[in-house]
């Protein structure tokens, strides 16, 4: 796998390459803005991981860039900003996860590992989570190799959750995928996730909320 790294302090980033090299990656590292831009507009990544405060630009503008563009590479923030505003708007944009800094090289490694796998199983038009899978190609959801039978928009709604495991899922991506871009009553995304959470009653798996941010499916187990 090949990975972006774009860190405009040269220690985290020389301790970034040396954790994701042995892994079995290849490890690109840029710090300023311009080069990281340059990186995205001409070569190819499995993998980015994003540091907002670059010395010359904002990092969420290669984010909106990239994805403008369409391109769906996952990408990882690295922020140091206190606060919800930043990790908000960076997924409101279209980042797939985020770590504030400080953290540890075991956890970031976790993180990697599970965005790679997931943009695997996107490519294989299949996605998995414990005993939960949706199979993209049929339309067809199960827990526990049982086909689930499911409406429509809650079909939508756990495809996009599965597609972010493990992640929050911003509230805004939710609504527009279940309800289009229309004006949402300010419970409706509510109803939807009570009633696939009772679904998932006693699988192991649970939605959390996050307030003002999302929701997360994840393992139950404490």
């Amino acid at each position: 796998m090949r990975l972006l790294v774009i860190e405009d302090d040269s220690l985290i980033a020389r301790s970034l390459e040396q954790a994701l090299t042995p892994l079995g990656n290849t490890v690109d590292v840029f710090t300023h803005h311009a080069q990281a831009r340059e990186a995205l507009q001409s070569g190819h990544f499995d993998l980015v991981l994003l540091d907002l405060g670059l010395p010359d630009g904002n990092g969420l503008t290669l984010l909106a860039e990239l994805r403008q563009r369409g391109d769906t590479t996952p990408v990882l923030i690295l922020t140091a900003r206190d606060g919800i505003d930043a990790r908000v708007e960076g997924l409101d944009l279209g980042a797939d996860d985020y770590l504030a800094k400080p953290f540890s090289l075991a956890e970031l490694e976790a993180r990697v590992r599970a965005l790679l796998r997931r943009s695997q199983q996107r490519a294989d038009n299949r996605l998995t989570f414990g005993p939960l899978a949706f199979d993209a190609t049929s339309g067809v959801a199960t827990l526990n190799e049982t086909v689930l039978d499911l409406p429509r928009r809650e079909l939508r709604l756990l495809e996009s959750l599965l597609l972010h495991a493990g992640s929050i899922t911003p509230r805004e991506t939710l609504e527009n995928r279940l309800f289009g871009f229309g004006d949402v009553g300010s419970n409706a995304l509510e109803v939807y996730i009570s009633r696939l959470r009772k679904r998932l009653d006693g699988s192991g798996l649970r939605i959390r909320t996050f307030r003002g941010m999302g929701y997360r499916l994840e393992d139950a187990a404490p």
